[in-house]
């Protein structure tokens, strides 16, 4: 199944705030189908039963063209935790001239962050110099999930979709933790629908494409730390519950690690896909 958050009538409002209402819909190719008594995919998933809601849903089903770009809200509007992964492929950690991890690099980013999948990117005026993209699948989990072993962890997992952990790396180089260029609020990019485990085609391409130019493309096999090990290794320090969100860490490609290093400017489209679940567009705006 493909599940999303949408905005309701008359709460198209940026940077994923929703104060105005949402529901959650299934997408079965061009028609899109509210599911009753959901606000949104996080308060889906908390129920034990969703797959079956979700399946049985017999809300209003409309066409998927009739809802617009504005209407999409980030996948999981609020998720009680955002766990990211650094350095996390192969190609992207050579090119920074690091060596394979022995166990993964954990940060945290904020619901704040999220932005819907077509919602602008607006970079802030105290940080508008170093904006980095870095596409990304991210994992949704679907139950409670504490020290689980890998199979477990698997069983855990309610689906993927796609975000981009857009980062201010002059913020987050100003010390050696990462935290402070990685939850900008209003920069995250994510969406737009969860495709549940049981349909996402493994491996995957991650991509990003900046103004129609590819300046990322990995296959998710090339990560170090797969979606299981990833689940079992955090639900060993915090337990894991509906509607979080894993971002598993970037491909190489990011501007950064460029030379002379690229960043994202105002007037450019940033495009994040995932094969098989969708692609996040956003246009990059100057802060007022």
């Amino acid at each position: 199944m493909r599940l999303a958050t949408v905005r309701t009538i008359g709460s198209t409002e940026p940077h994923g705030t929703e104060p105005h209402g949402t529901e959650t819909v299934r997408v079965d190719g061009d028609a899109v189908t509210t599911i009753p008594g959901a606000r949104d995919l996080g308060a889906l998933l908390a129920d034990p039963d969703w797959r079956a809601r979700a399946a049985r849903a017999d809300g209003p089903t409309r066409s998927l063209a009739s809802i617009p770009d504005t209407a999409w809200a980030p996948v999981v509007p609020h998720p009680g935790k955002i766990v990211c992964v650094g350095l996390n492929y192969r190609t992207h950690i050579l090119e920074m001239g690091r060596e394979l991890p022995e166990h993964p690099t954990l940060f945290a980013k904020y619901p704040e962050a999220l932005i819907g999948a077509y919602d602008s990117i607006v970079l802030p005026t105290d940080a508008d110099d170093c904006v980095d993209w870095e596409a990304e699948l991210a994992v949704i989990i679907g139950m409670p999930a504490r020290r689980l072993d890998e199979p477990a962890a698997r069983a855990a997992i309610a689906g993927y979709s796609v975000i981009n952990d857009v980062t201010m790396r002059d913020f987050q180089y100003r010390t050696p933790e990462w935290f402070q260029g990685k939850t900008f609020e209003a920069t995250a990019p994510f969406g737009p629908v969860m495709v549940t485990a049981d349909e996402f085609p493994w491996p995957a391409v991650v991509s990003c494409r900046l103004d129609g130019e590819t300046v990322q493309s990995a296959r998710t096999d090339d990560l170090v730390f797969s979606a299981a090990t990833l689940v079992a290794y955090i639900s060993q320090i915090v337990t894991l519950m509906p509607g979080d969100v894993i971002a598993t860490g970037t491909p190489g490609g990011v501007g950064h690690a460029r030379k002379p290093p690229r960043y994202l400017r105002p007037g450019q489209t940033l495009e994040t896909e995932v094969s098989g679940i969708g692609t996040l567009r956003n246009s990059i705006l100057a802060e007022a």
